[in-house]
């Protein structure tokens, strides 16, 4: 039985190969091909798709892992390595990845296959970030796709759909210590264009819909200072943040503490991803929405609106990111200035309801679903909303003209 983090994906595959190199990537592949299964490629589990359900054949590559090489704007990774192992590699080099998504623990290859992203309206997803890509095919046969090839950005954002990824070849930043703050605001100044989301380096307001209460979180350069009594450092500060969290963790998110909660007391500064992923992540259903930048505040008016008519609460807080256009065929800023937004529910709660009408209310906002959350859209969906899914299917022809990396969600998505 193979279940994601938290439980909500589950699925009986009649066999896991776990490759310790390529060349048992290569041979799990075939395998699979010459017996008439199919393959889904499992990552660590931290999505809410449904993409990775199977049952037929998980190939699972977490001992793919570690840092192949680094250069001075470049890191090699290996697939099954954590999003956070990686950002630890290259801090001891003075280098970093630029976007910080919540996820610490996806691996790179999850994280690059569904379009990952942080917050920061410059800022692009990791597979806006990827330079290259080492990867099997569906004959089984080892690929190697670089910067500059057409190819590229078919892989950018491939759901699996196109091969096995072993190695990921990503640009970097210099690593540079920011200073985090967050403050309440007023929903409508902070959503509209130009305002704090978009002028940040790194942004994100968590929303109460029902109240229009939010908070914004947004990290930027260190300020020196002069010392002070109320000046916090950062190994004190966030000691702090961690005791206090720790103890309140288990009740965050009860009914008397569903409005946004502060996370960070006093002055706190460090490296990106180090201060700016969720410590505490509360375990549930995800559903999230990429929608034109310019449809932001107006989708949160509808989604508020249509929650309070259908008498569908959200309960959780929404949270609110901004990204640049992407250029990867399936991704769901492609094209344009995106605006995602994220609706969460607790374990245990129905979640289907609320994320159908979150679905349809964003879907009519021009929104695009994230793939690594709920959503039912259908291939006449994507066909719809993305411009570059013949060139996309052309390249699966190619690089899989079995349909051996298959399953019934991606057929649902992109057809047989």
């Amino acid at each position: 039985m193979w279940v994601n983090w938290w439980g909500g994906q589950q699925c009986r595959p009649r066999r896991t190969d776990r490759p310790l190199d390529e060349a048992g990537v290569v041979a799990a592949v075939r395998r699979a091909g010459e017996r008439g299964h199919t393959v889904r490629p499992l990552g660590s589990g931290w999505s809410d798709s449904t993409l990775t359900l199977t049952n037929d054949v998980h190939v699972d590559c977490s001992a793919l892992t570690g840092v192949a090489a680094i250069t001075s704007d470049t890191v090699r990774a290996r697939a099954g390595a954590t999003l956070a192992s990686v950002q630890a590699a290259l801090a001891e080099r003075g280098r970093a990845l630029a976007p910080v998504p919540h996820g610490a623990s996806a691996t790179v290859a999850g994280a690059v296959a569904t379009g990952t992203h942080g917050g920061g309206a410059r800022i692009g997803s990791l597979s806006d970030q990827v330079v290259g890509l080492r990867f099997v095919d569906g004959t089984g046969r080892v690929r190697k796709v670089a910067a500059g090839e057409p190819e590229l950005d078919a892989l950018r954002t491939h759901l699996g759909a196109l091969g096995v990824l072993t190695e990921v070849e990503l640009r970097t930043v210099p690593a540079e210590q920011v200073e985090a703050h967050e403050e309440p605001v007023g929903a409508e100044e902070v959503l509209e264009p130009g305002g704090p989301l978009d002028t940040h380096r790194f942004a994100a307001v968590e929303l109460h819909v029902p109240s229009g209460e939010a908070l914004l979180r947004w990290a930027g350069p260190v300020v020196e200072r002069e010392p002070g009594p109320s000046s916090t450092g950062p190994v004190e500060a966030l000691g702090r943040v961690v005791t206090r969290l720790g103890h309140t963790a288990s009740a965050q998110w009860s009914a008397q503490r569903s409005r946004p909660a502060p996370r960070w007391e006093g002055r706190v500064t460090g490296l990106p991803h180090d201060l700016l992923p969720d410590p505490h992540p509360v375990r549930g259903g995800v559903t999230e929405w990429a929608v034109p930048r310019e449809a932001l505040a107006p989708a949160i008016r509808e989604l508020a609106a249509a929650t309070a008519a259908r008498d569908r609460e959200i309960r959780r807080p929404v949270e609110v990111r901004t990204g640049p256009a992407e250029t990867g065929w399936l991704h769901p800023a492609y094209g344009r200035p995106t605006a995602w937004i994220t609706v969460r529910t607790q374990r245990g709660e129905d979640h289907g309801p609320l994320f159908r009408l979150v679905g349809s209310v964003l879907e009519g906002m021009g929104g695009r679903p994230h793939w690594a959350g709920r959503h039912d859209w259908t291939a006449a969906d994507v066909a719809l909303a993305y411009p570059a899914l013949p060139e996309f299917l052309a390249v699966r022809d190619r690089l899989d003209p079995d349909r051996l990396f298959t399953g019934d969600h991606l057929e649902a998505l992109l057809g047989p």
